[in-house]
């Protein structure tokens, strides 16, 4: 092997290179597939990349500080409402508002995160379960009411496509590219996060707290960073969400919003990016098709919103069944068993 090509190779390997060129090909993908689809279908692949910016900083959260939020919802809240005061009033770029978004989700992830530092696993659960279901009511607080719109909530004027690209190129499809490079981005971001110093501390103090502690690794601090880590990707999902339904109202972040979410990371394996993409379109497929069965049957208003729930249910118990890991894991056991039986298979055909 030459050594241009031995160069090559190692500098593939290296983490920051191999997760830029892996970015840069979900890039690409994006683009390609939005552009085959209809403009429903677009705004669905928006609904899941927006899903996937709060679901991946969840299972990042989980997976390696091993806390577990019923609060993600609450802090997506956060950041549409950021988004729609900032864009209503300001009239900021959208890339601009997006990073306030997420900067304001974080600063009251850091708040949280500092009250709660002393809490742990079931107890921190709760401590978020009510942020999830007290945050989004603040809209109908007297005193905000009037800024926030109460129930009816802001509504967002959402950016026309750029000039460049033609009088014809689909909202839709703008929505896909700019929610599908800020998820692209943001599994970039915690994938490389997940490789460095902080995230080996973060997994040593989950694998054994009291030996990392000994070590002088500062065990509530790595906390408090995840739990700021997850709430800015629900600050940034949030924005995107409001952005692309052009409405940030409390409707849209009941406590229903954080357990979806926290279905999804587990569906897909907590700790797994590649699993929090599963995750996501599984809880837009199955809302859509929900509402589509909800509405071809006639079913009554308490049963069609009670359905998803009662889906997320049994889908979770089924996969927790098969693929205690999450589909992630059960798609490696299937691929690494397919791997198997054609190395099996070669071997055969070659003794013969």
């Amino acid at each position: 092997m030459s050594r241009t090509r031995v160069a090559l190779v190692h500098l593939v390997k290296l983490t920051l290179v191999r997760h830029s060129l892996t970015a840069l090909a979900g890039l690409a993908l994006v683009f390609l597939v939005s552009g085959q689809l209809s403009p429903y279908r677009d705004l669905q692949a928006a609904q899941v990349a927006y899903t996937l910016c709060a679901t991946a900083g969840l299972t990042f959260m989980a997976g390696l500080s091993g806390q577990v939020s019923v609060g993600q919802g609450a802090l997506m809240a956060v950041g549409a409402y950021t988004t729609a005061l900032l864009i209503g009033h300001l009239h900021w770029a959208l890339a601009v508002v997006l990073l306030c978004s997420a900067a304001v989700a974080g600063t009251v992830g850091l708040v949280l995160a500092v009250a709660a530092s002393r809490l742990r696993g079931v107890y921190l659960a709760t401590a978020t379960l009510a942020l999830a279901v007290g945050l989004p009511a603040l809209a109908d607080y007297p005193g905000l009411s009037g800024a926030l719109q109460g129930e009816n909530g802001l509504t967002v004027n959402t950016s026309a496509p750029p000039a460049g690209l033609g009088p014809n190129f689909p909202l839709e499809r703008w929505q896909a590219w700019v929610s599908g490079l800020c998820a692209v981005l943001t599994l970039w971001f915690l994938a490389n996060l997940q490789r460095s110093r902080y995230g080996r501390l973060m997994r040593a103090a989950q694998d054994d707290e009291s030996a990392a502690a000994l070590s002088g690794v500062r065990i509530a601090r790595l906390r408090v960073l995840a739990f700021v880590i997850a709430a800015a990707c629900a600050g940034l999902g949030g924005g995107l969400l409001a952005w692309v339904n052009s409405l940030a109202a409390p409707g849209a972040f009941t406590l229903d919003l954080s357990i979806a979410l926290l279905t999804a990371a587990i569906l897909g394996g907590v700790g797994s990016l590649a699993g929090a993409v599963w995750g996501s379109l599984f809880l837009v497929v199955i809302s859509s098709w929900t509402s589509g069965l909800s509405s071809s049957n006639q079913l009554p208003a308490n049963v069609a919103d009670n359905l998803p729930g009662a889906i997320y249910g049994v889908v979770l118990i089924v996969v927790m069944r098969g693929f205690p890991g999450g589909i992630q894991q059960g798609l490696r056991r299937l691929g690494a068993r397919l791997a198997r039986r054609v190395l099996i298979s070669r071997r055969t055909e070659g003794g013969r």
